[in-house]
């Protein structure tokens, strides 16, 4: 509870690069918290599983994968697909690869757009909507 009690960013750790990153808590998720830790012990993790106290990367992907079957869903979804898709729509409503390349921490733009699907699905529409 002690990462986001009274505070106005979260702040991580990234595994695979060791970078910092800081996530801004807007006003709607910061309500959501507040009601969410309402009377729980600094100490006490955020999100509990019943085994081993902490919720990981690898149960994330379970119960997300879970999720997904239940819903009729038959393909493999987890953790990084939620990073993707974040991608996709942000990208689509800010069209700014530019940012969405610095919340990455990826080396170039190109990169970007591939990583979130963009590069083929713009040369796709650019030759449909291609006139003389």
């Amino acid at each position: 509870m002690k990462d986001v009690r009274n505070k106005s960013h979260i702040d991580v750790v990234e595994k695979k690069t060791g970078k910092r990153k800081k996530f801004p808590i807007n006003s709607k998720l910061k309500e959501l918290i507040d009601l969410f830790i309402d009377g729980k012990p600094n100490d006490e993790p955020l999100f509990k599983t019943k085994r081993n106290g902490r919720l990981d990367r690898f149960q994330a992907y379970k119960i997300i994968n879970s999720a997904c079957k239940k819903a009729g869903l038959d393909c493999k979804i987890g953790t990084h697909s939620l990073r993707k898709t974040f991608g996709y729509h942000h990208y689509q409503q800010f069209k700014d690869v530019v940012l969405l390349q610095k919340i990455f921490n990826h080396s170039s733009p190109s990169t970007t757009l591939r990583y979130i699907g963009i590069e083929q699905e713009e040369i796709d529409q650019s030759y449909n909507n291609f006139i003389l």
